[in-house]
């Protein structure tokens, strides 16, 4: 239990996996913690066995954390709000929580996702939903694969805030033996290294469903950071952001582990599963998949070429074959490598 976090209370919305894992990182750290989510059973289990089997079988969750599907009595009091749902629900979950947001409370965006249609980062909606200015906001996001964190191994994370003191607020709440954050004020770099590395990761995924080896995943990956420092950079983000725990850290943990969602989805789309098969499969929230439209469409916008991207648009939503991602990567002019 860390000293600096007692006495904070934190309130998680979200009972996925990704959302318990961080209350209970939350609980080690030092907080009292209560979660909220829409299944009553799961909020029981969590509160009476500390279990979440669905979404983290076999792993024991703190004893004083509780969860309700009561979102009005977890916000109560709380001096941080972390939320942990579908990127695409953001806005619709929030809005109606806005006049029970606790005043003065830290909103703390755990999703790796750009909203579609307004092209908004998961902070921009979050602030937007709940009526906060951007220094009253933070985002959470490195290399954060849930299953291993509820383990308690040893990881290391970013916390982005425009403001110093919310970003140390955030940091100092979830520090613990396991868990080790970093500050950071580029919360563009780091919402757009979370939100793109999804999209790689299916990349990679499908590549390797298609039998295809280490070369094409290295180049999927280097390239991939390519695209994604290219559109950082375009929108103000700062270079030293992604060789990063944001950027490369998070893109190679999700790009080469089966534990990742999107990594999984895109090799059972490799195999040759239908989208709707591969999910059902995959199980969970496979954020690149939505995303994947919303980053391509802010990356023309902004007139950044994105070929990995692209392709993965067109297998996802307009067709293409899987065969033919791979010689499409492949395809472009010949030139000089540049980052």
């Amino acid at each position: 239990m860390s000293a600096g976090a007692a006495g904070l209370r934190a309130a998680v919305l979200g009972t996925g996996s990704w959302g318990t894992t961080f209350g209970a990182v939350l609980a080690d750290a030092g907080c009292e913690v209560a979660l909220w989510g829409r299944d009553a059973a799961t909020c029981e289990a969590i509160t009476q066995e500390h279990r979440n089997e669905r979404y983290l079988p076999g792993i024991d969750l703190p004893e004083g954390m509780t969860a309700s599907t009561d979102a009005r009595a977890v916000l109560d009091g709380a001096d941080l709000v972390a939320i942990a749902i579908p990127s695409q629900s953001v806005r619709a979950t929030l809005e109606p929580l806005r006049e029970h947001f606790p005043a003065g409370a830290v909103a703390v965006s755990l999703m790796k996702g750009v909203e579609l249609a307004t092209d908004r980062r998961m902070s921009q909606v979050v602030a937007e939903a709940l009526g906060l200015p951007a220094e009253q906001v933070a985002v959470v996001s490195g290399p954060n694969l849930a299953r291993e964190i509820a383990e308690r191994q040893p990881t290391a994370t970013v916390v982005a805030s425009t403001s110093p003191e919310t970003a140390a607020l955030v940091a100092r709440a979830c520090a613990s033996a396991y868990f080790r954050p970093y500050t950071n004020d580029d919360v563009v770099g780091v919402e757009l290294c979370g939100a793109v590395k999804n999209v790689i990761a299916l990349a990679v995924g499908i590549s390797q469903g298609r039998g295809l080896g280490y070369n094409t995943m290295a180049t999927v990956i280097t390239r991939g950071l390519v695209e994604i420092s290219r559109l950082g950079l375009a929108l103000g983000a700062q270079p030293a952001t992604f060789p990063g725990l944001a950027g490369l850290g998070d893109l190679m943990a999700t790009c080469a582990s089966p534990d990742s969602r999107n990594h999984s989805l895109g090799v059972h789309l490799g195999r040759g599963m239908t989208l709707a098969e591969a999910l059902e499969a995959t199980g969970g929230t496979a954020e690149g998949v939505k995303s994947s439209r919303s980053v391509l469409e802010l990356a023309r916008s902004v007139g950044v070429e994105m070929p990995i991207t692209a392709a993965v648009v067109q297998v996802l939503h307009e067709g293409l074959p899987v065969e033919e991602l791979a010689p499409l990567l492949l395809s472009r002019p010949h030139k000089a490598e540049r980052v």
